[in-house]
């Protein structure tokens, strides 16, 4: 049975809190979301013309890494290879990759770079489990080759990526949906046999003893799996319909839009609020989990300019109130629809979302608590015990933040 990640490794992980997640490849060219080749059917031979059109000569490590810097992200996850197929790094087991295009160069290992000479972001790794594009995925009667071809490609992409690129923060696997009814549609996603994850997962915790590993399966994890992961969902929702409301014993990972593309898309103009994008942060958190925040950045290699203001702003809020979200563990007093909690040992922070009045009850508070007093400056705040066993906090306009109103009980 594969080993879990070091204990060194799931602490920072779990500290973290706040990541960011990329989404870019061959299909930003078309600018229609990470699914173009599937949705649009588009074959093969057409789909490998977009590797003469592209050149992202935007492209710039540093100014990514200082993005999510800024945005008070501790990671960040780009994809290595999505389902199309096409690697953005330099594997040494396909010729189908960035480094054979008119831009030539490695991004992941320029980001691996940044990431180490800067010290403040993790670079974390997805890699996809299906492949449109590999012949022993889809085509294996028309190419003579079998499963365990690919196999030793997607493994062999692995140990690549966990030998070439430093220190990882994780790696993130996509495409294997057990509770998926697309599963059994058609050879876009008919695995042809196991993907052989203990020998997998032995390998990424052999060379990467501190990184995680997530597989975004929407189901219970299985052994070597390190977090649970939650898709476009805060923990035990399911407003996409392909995610378990089960939640289980472990740390946590949500992984979201900032609209609703992952890759680019012309069309989507249905960027999330700032507040927003604070608030299913700080709910993550209460729940034990991290957000992993997404960017699709064009074919030239530039993050949208309305994503990063919104990532700043997040930053900005994170300067103020980070103590409450960074090293936190799951709040231990209930959560409300309008507010929730997050803790450190017996300090509790109070995360008030929504102004509906200038006194807040609090339910399951430990008798323990003597003093409450903002986060934001210090101020105190008044508190009284009512009807025996919970706490009334009295916090009128003057106190109050517009996105997130923190309090701190000692």
């Amino acid at each position: 049975m594969a080993k879990p990640v070091s204990e060194q490794g799931l602490k920072w992980f779990q500290d973290a809190r706040f990541g960011m997640f990329i989404h870019w490849g061959l299909y930003s060219l078309l600018a229609k979301g990470e699914w173009v080749m599937h949705t649009d059917r588009i074959p093969v031979a057409e789909y490998e013309k977009l590797v003469g059109r592209f050149n992202p000569v935007d492209f710039n490590a540093e100014e990514w890494v200082s993005l999510a810097a800024d945005a008070g992200q501790k990671y960040m996850v780009i994809t290595s290879r999505h389902h199309d197929g096409f690697s953005m790094y330099d594997t040494k087991l396909s010729d189908y990759k960035i480094t054979n295009t008119a831009f030539k160069r490695d991004p992941i290992m320029e980001l691996a770079n940044v990431c180490a000479r800067r010290g403040d972001v993790k670079l974390g790794i997805y890699n996809s489990l299906l492949d449109w594009h590999h012949p022993a995925y889809r085509f294996r009667a028309e190419s003579g080759l079998a499963w365990t071809d690919y196999i030793a490609f997607l493994h062999g992409q692995v140990e690549e990526l966990c030998t070439h690129y430093g220190e990882l923060a994780c790696l993130w696997f996509d495409g294997d949906w057990p509770t998926a009814a697309m599963t059994a549609e058609n050879a876009y996603f008919q695995a042809g046999g196991s993907f052989e994850y203990d020998s997998l997962y032995s390998v990424i915790h052999t060379l990467q003893p501190h990184a995680v590993i997530h597989n975004n399966r929407h189901d219970q994890p299985l052994p070597g799996e390190d977090i649970q992961g939650f898709e476009q969902d805060l923990p035990g929702d399911n407003t996409a319909g392909f995610n378990t409301t089960e939640i289980y014993d472990m740390p946590i990972e949500v992984c979201m839009t900032i609209n609703r593309s992952w890759g680019v898309n012309n069309s989507d103009h249905d960027h999330k609020s700032t507040k927003r994008l604070v608030h299913n942060l700080v709910r993550s958190a209460a729940m034990g989990g991290n957000y992993l925040l997404n960017v699709g950045p064009t074919a030239a290699g530039k993050i949208l300019g309305v994503h990063a203001q919104r990532l700043r702003e997040v930053g900005s809020w994170l300067d103020v109130y980070g103590e409450a979200v960074y090293g936190t563990r799951k709040g231990a007093i209930p959560a409300m629809p309008n507010k929730v909690s997050t803790c450190k040992g017996v300090t509790h922070y109070i995360h008030l979302l929504d102004y509906l009045s200038d006194c807040e009850i609090l339910d399951g508070v430990p008798e323990t608590v003597t003093l409450a007093h903002l986060l934001r400056d210090g101020s105190e705040v008044r508190m009284n015990w009512v009807n025996g066993n919970q706490l009334m906090l009295t916090i009128p306009a003057d106190m109050r933040d517009v996105i997130d109103t923190v309090v701190v009980l000692e």
